[in-house]
This record gives C-alpha cells, structure tokens and sequence, in this order.
C-alpha cells in the first residue's frame, strides 16, 4: 500500500504536466555536478536531487564541489554545497554568471526502509531570481529497490508560483547484485514535453573495480558526455569529472570533496598502519537485550558479533577485554569464548584483565594469549558444586503440609519442598552435569594454557587459591598489573605500540550501506527467556503472536528461538512449541539453548528442525511433576480462621487462606485418596504426552525418548549423544545453520533482528522498594512463590532454584 501511495504522490505533480509553461532550466542542468544518475552512485547529492535516498545514509557527511566551467580549476562562479545524516539533508548551488548571481538552497527529509523509501524536500533561492527566473520548489521523491540487482527513483517537482512541473524518472541495474557494476539511465520531462517527444534523458555506468575507487561514463541525448573519477581515502574522498560537448571537445572539469562518513577504501579503516585492539567492558551483567534508553548493557548477540567484526578487520590486531565486574552465566562465556577462538583462529591476538575470577571466569579468561592479573587479585579453581536447601523442616515449623507427587525417577523438581536431602537418582543426574562442568573447563584452560590434565586436578583439589605471586608461578597468568596497562601488553605482543578503540569503529559497523540495495535477508532471533508462564517469564500469550508474525513475514527467511527456561507451565510450553511447530512449515527454524532449556524449555525446542546447544547447557529433563502444599497448623499459629458453604463433593479442593505478605493462598486439606488417584493418572497422561510429542518432533519412537525421559537433566554433551541435541554451539552457529537451511549463500551478509522487542526503558529502576527483601532477589524464596502459586498443578519443569539463573540477563 505504501508503494502505491509513493507513485500516486508522484503522478500527482504529473497530471497537468504537459500543459505547462515557464523557462526554468532543465533538470539535468540543475544537477550537473552529479556524476550519475541520483540513485546509481552511492547518496546522490544528498536529497537535493532525489530526498528519497537519504535512507540510505548511514552517517553524517559533507560533499562540497565547483565546476571551473572550462577555465582555471580556482574558478567557483558555479559551487555546491551538499550535508546530510541519516534521512536528512541540506544542500545549494551558488551560480554567478557575469554579474549575476543565484544560490539555491534544498532542505529534505526521507523516510522508509531499504526496499522503498520517500522524500519530500523544500527548495528556494536567493539573489536575482528573476534573471536566472527560479521560484520555490517543493521536491517529491521515492526510491524502489525491491531485489539488489534494481533501483527505480521517480521525482516529481512542483514550483511554489508558476506552473513548470516536472517529472524525473532514473533506472540503475546491477549486473553482479553489489557496487562493482552499475548500468543506469534517466528520463526527464518537462514543459511542453511528452514521452514521446523533447524528454532529456541520459545513459552510463559506474564502476568499483577497487574499494573505494569508482569510474562513471555518463552520455546524454545533447550527444554530449562526462567521465568521472571518485577515489576514497576513508573519512575523506576526492572525485573529479571532465566534461565534453557534442563534438567530443573537452569542455569542463568538475572537482569535488568529501569529509565525514566513512567509505569503502583500499586502505582499510585508516590510510596510517597502526597496531589496533578493539576494547571490551564486561561490567555489568551480559544480557539477551537492553533497553532502548538508559541501558548500556552488554548483549550476547551485540558481543558475539562485534567479535566477529573485529576478525573479518584487517584493521585490527587484537582484543582486549576487561572482566572486571562481569555477571554471565558460564553458558555465555562459553559462547563468547568460543568466539574469541574464532578470532584468534586468523593470526590475531586476546588480552583478558581478571581481578578476582572464579573457575568460570578464568575458564573464559584462558582462550587469551596473555593474561593480566590485578596486583590485588586472586585467583579460585574451586571446582563445581550443585546443591539445594530443603525446606521440609522449615515447613513443617511453618505447619506447612508438602505432598510431592513424583512418579518418575529423575523429576527432582519439588523434592527440596518434601524431603530434607538428596534423592539418589537426583544426585546421579547432579553429579554428571559438575563432572562435565569440570571436563569443559579442565579440557580448554589444559589446551589454552599448555597444562598437563594431571596439573589442573592438582591446582584445583591442592591449591584452589592463587594469590598473584602464585598464579605467575603455576602459569595461569602472564602478568601482573592494573587494567591500565594493557597498552604495554599489547607493545609486547605486536612488537610495537598500539591503540585501543571502541567496538563502534569497526569497518562493519563503519562501512556504507550502499553496496547492497534493498533489504538484505532477515534472519530472526526470538527469545524465550525465563520460567513458561501465559503472562510473564516467556510470555506465552504475546511469544507465540511474535512467532506467528515471524512465519508470514516473506522478508524473514529463517527462524532462530534462543531458549533459556526451566519450564513451568505446560500450556505456556504448548502455546509456543505449536507456533514453532507451523512456524516450520514455512521457514527453517532452528533453536539455541542457553544456559538451560529443560522440561518445558524442552518442550519449546522439540519441533525445531535443528536443535543447537553448548556442553554446559542444560537439556532435557522430559518428565512431568506437582505437589501439594497445604495447611498442617500454620492457621492456627497465626491465628486464622476459615468458614465456607459448597455445592459440589470437591468444592472445597484448593479453598483455604492467604499468606500475609507474599499474597499466596494455602489450601485448608490435602487430597483425599480419590482425588490423588485422578491427580496421579493426570500426571501419567501428562507425560505420555510429552514423551509422544518429543518423539514426533525428534523423529524417533517413544521407546527411544521414553529411554532418557523419566525427567532427567542432561548435559549439552550427553544430549549430542542421546539424540536430545543435534549440534554443539551457540547463538552464531545456529544463525548460521538457519543461513544453510534458508538457502542463504554463507557469504551473503544477513540482517538479524530480535523479538520481542525490548522496552524504552526499566520501570523497576524508579519503582520504589515497600519491603526491605524482594522474593525475586531470593531463588528459594521465588521457587516457593511459584510453587504455591502454581499449587496443585502437574508442571514440566526444573528445580528453577538451583539452576543458577541470572534473571538480571533477561
């Protein structure tokens, strides 16, 4: 629809054009300084020719220009002046011709996206206007480049006083689908000019046989012609054009320069060699996404592809991150240390400052070449632990009765409610999820840090604590210093000095958006965070409306659903898993795991065509649990009392009173035998469900599935090799599979967008605390907040109280 309205805007100025009269100069002679057609090379002149192409502006930009009109090159009787940022320019032309005197000046504005954009700019002038006989302007103008190889521009004109309306119409084609080539003509008609008949047209083309180096050949319908020559120096580009008549006399030069943005260059970011470190500020928590205001927040897609940026750079020698103050989980810095091998891969370098790490950290620390240790710091190896506190005595005091109904062997989810230890069969399934904790890290830091496996056991069951002194003696540092003298690290390394710069100056994220028209192929990340609730944790209700929308938009060509729950609610689960499900019906889907996707994080993943997980991440854990808290005295030791009336035998089931405080109600009775009879063959159905559907979606029989189902955790390892996950990775690698799977050539640059999208701003940053605790600060006390709130229902879901989640990541 937009589309249509775009052309009508146009034909609009059209309609009366051919009756109209006036003497204003043609439109090829108002835009002579331009070396192509407006939508055949890069940004035009900036919206004074087309308004339209400043969507394609990708940062601030000055291009100034003088034509010596066939005299010495000093001469600026004509000059233009051209600024624009993104979707806004400003721009004039000063003309003298003897003693006369023009400037015109063009104020435009550009909305839309890549496919197709529109612009609408003001125009006027000042000094003698009679005599160059102008008037104000008002410039329409849209842009269709609806595939890579094709870009139409339509401007219309329409003057203020007077009647002249015009009409410009140009077409660029490109051959191979980027900048190397670019065949153009235009089409412009004016006064008393039809289709047919009087049009000023011109044809020609472009090409960039070297970044940043571009040749234009230009003919129009006067038999007359120009050759052009642009040549970028990065932040800098100089062009130059020679004109010549219809006799193939030589008959102007125009010269241009241009200072802002940076552009394609031979020399890379910077025409100066220097020795590059791109710096990284891990304080704070890593999260999935940030606010869009008041949020500088580390995001694993933002770090993951900035690494990668860093790489593909030739620019850049190294990276140097800073750990100090980091909160992620150890999934994540497995991914981003995966990344960080990635770059190191191609000759380059990684310097890590640690202050006071943990196994994890330094785990992550240890893909680097050097590692620098705060004078103050230490080092701990402790190893890996997963425990629970057990509350069945505590509600007991309470008078808190708690039945647990687990009825398969590894469901574990409830047990620290209604027992006061550790059932075997869930410390079998702890205890290998730490053990392939420790291989992980004993495996990598051994192979980044040249240690023999024998030396690690011992540091870590031996030792555990390393002072600075200490960690350079046992190799599990490089040195000893501040943040601060990274520099010198990097002296060290490069055989020079360097500099450190920001991740936003990265060629890629530097580079012009002009070498690709259109829209590029989208791939969507959407995220599935937290506990499987209708309402909160996943959202259920609004994520499953997200996925619906990603499956019929045409421009996403792949799916990838980053998982990171516990489970929960099996509907909520359910809502989601049947939209992935007809979501892969149009376009691959291809899920990543995260720190955990277990229960009903499984469930979310089951129909995935591929499913992609780290060794640390959790998975699994295919079974279904409840439990029953009821009341067992705390009415009577806090004083209350209950009464009701009922119309029905079980009425009464659930009916009880309410938590001071937390708001959460506790049933006055347990279940009778009866009633825990139906509950029981509730969660025996239940779970033949799960198992069936897993099956289904895992393409395998319920026996096989049945065999590691029984609601037991696996690890990333252990479900590659049950079937559970078919490919070790993270985020990037699923990416790239869903590029695979989408037909997407691996070369072909993807644009990734992210759903749901994330507030403006936190609210609970400025909402004020009404109680000196938060349950949500407290794992044991959100698992039973849950529970009570989800009292009596049959749950795929983890024991989310000792899975370690950081909710601040979400």
């Amino acid at each position: 629809m937009k589309y249509i309205f775009y052309i009508l805007s146009i034909l609009v100025l059209y309609v009366p054009l051919v009756h109209s009269q006036s003497s204003s100069p043609n439109y090829h002679s108002q835009t002579d300084l331009s070396l192509t057609s407006p939508g055949a090379l890069k940004f035009g002149l900036y919206g004074y020719d087309n308004p339209a192409l400043l969507s394609y502006l990708h940062q601030p930009d000055i291009l100034f220009m003088w034509n010596d009109e066939g005299k010495k090159w000093n001469n600026f009787n004509r000059w233009g002046l051209f600024t624009g940022v993104p979707n806004a320019g400003f721009g004039l032309i000063h003309h003298r011709i003897n003693v006369n005197e023009i400037t015109n000046y063009k104020l435009s504005l550009a909305a839309g996206d890549k496919n197709a954009s529109f612009g609408l700019a003001y125009g006027w002038s000042t000094g003698d206007k009679n005599y160059f006989n102008r008037s104000n302007l008002v410039t329409i103008g849209t842009l269709f480049r609806p595939i890579r190889h094709a870009s139409l521009g339509i401007v219309g004109t329409l003057p203020t006083t007077g009647d002249h309306r015009s009409i410009y119409l140009d077409l660029a084609i490109r051959p191979l689908g980027n900048e190397l080539a670019t065949i153009f003509g235009d089409f412009a008609i004016e006064k008393y000019q039809s289709f047919n008949a009087g049009a000023t047209w011109s044809v020609g083309t472009a090409i960039e046989p070297l970044s940043g180096i571009r040749l234009t050949g230009r003919y129009f319908d006067s038999k007359s012609f120009t050759i052009g020559f642009q040549f970028s120096l990065g932040n800098i580009g100089l062009l130059t054009q020679s004109s010549y008549d219809r006799d193939k006399k030589y008959s102007s030069q125009t010269y241009g320069i241009r200072i802002g943005a940076f552009d394609r260059t031979v020399f890379g970011t910077k025409i100066i060699s220097e020795k590059k470190y791109v710096e990284f500020n891990l304080n704070g928590p890593v999260r999935y996404q940030r606010y869009k205001w008041f949020d500088k927040s580390n995001t694993l897609s933002g770090l993951l592809s900035s690494i990668k940026a860093a790489k593909d750079d030739p620019a850049i020698n190294g990276i140097a991150i800073n750990t100090s103050g980091i909160s992620a989980d150890r999934e994540m810095l497995w991914e981003i240390r995966e990344q960080l091998k990635e770059f190191k891969s191609v000759g380059k370098h990684v310097v890590i400052f640690i202050d006071r790490p943990n196994i994890d950290i330094y785990h992550f620390a240890s893909v680097a070449n050097k590692i620098i240790l705060d004078p103050a710091g230490t080092i701990m190896l402790e190893g890996y632990l997963m425990g629970r506190t057990y509350l069945k005595g505590t509600l007991e005091k309470l008078g808190i009765g708690y039945d647990e109904w687990r009825f398969f062997k590894y469901k574990s989810a409830v047990e620290n409610l209604a027992r006061d230890k550790m059932s075997e069969a869930d410390r079998e399934q702890r205890q290998k999820i730490v053990d392939d904790y420790y291989r992980l890290a004993k495996s990598d830091i051994c192979e980044s840090r040249k240690m023999q496996p024998d030396k690690f056991d011992e540091l870590v069951n031996d030792v555990t604590m390393f002072l600075p002194d200490e960690a350079i003696k046992e190799g599990l540092t490089d040195t000893i210093a501040r943040w601060e003298a990274v520099p010198e690290m990097i002296k060290k390394l490069e055989g020079e000095e360097g500099s450190v710069v920001g991740a936003g100056s990265l060629k890629k994220f530097q580079l012009p958006q002009d070498n690709y028209w259109g829209e590029r192929p989208k791939i969507a990340i959407v995220y599935a965070l937290g506990a499987c609730a209708m309402d909160e944790g996943i959202n259920a209700r609004s994520l499953s409306k997200v996925v619906e929308a990603v499956a019929n938009d045409t421009r996403v060509k792949g799916v990838v659903l980053r998982v990171d729950s516990p489970g929960g609610d099996a509907m909520a689960s359910d809502y989601v898993a049947e939209a992935i499900r007809k979501c892969k019906e149009k376009k691959p889907v291809i899920v990543s795991q995260g720190f955990v996707a277990a229960s009903g994080g499984y469930w979310l993943s089951m129909y995935a065509d591929t499913i992609v997980a780290a060794p640390n991440t959790i998975t699994g854990s295919i079974g279904v649990i409840g439990g029953w808290a009821y009341n067992k005295g705390i009415k009577d030791t806090l004083g209350m009392t209950t009464d009701h009336v009922k119309a029905g035998k079980h009425a009464d089931l659930g009916f009880g009173f309410t938590l001071p405080f937390l708001g959460i109600g506790i049933p006055d009775r347990n279940l009778t035998p009866e009633e825990f009879g139906k509950m029981e063959n509730m969660i025996r159905s239940f779970y033949k469900e799960f198992v069936t559907k897993v099956a289904s979606g895992r393409k395998k029989k319920f026996e096989d599935i049945e065999s590691i189902a029984q609601g037991r955790v696996w690890s990333g390892y252990d479900g590659k090799e049950n079937g559970l996950v078919d490919v070790l990775g993270g985020l990037q690698k699923a990416v790239q599979i869903a590029k695979e799977r989408a037909n997407i050539c691996p070369e072909q640059e993807v644009d990734i967008i992210e759903l749901p999208e994330k507030g403006l701003f936190d609210l609970s940053q400025f909402m004020p605390k009404l109680l000196p605790f938060n349950v949500q600060d407290d794992p044991v006390l959100q698992h039973l907040k849950f529970r009570l709130e989800h009292n009596g229902q049959p749950m795929p879901i983890m024991p989310i109280d000792e899975i370690e989640l950081n909710y601040n990541k979400y």
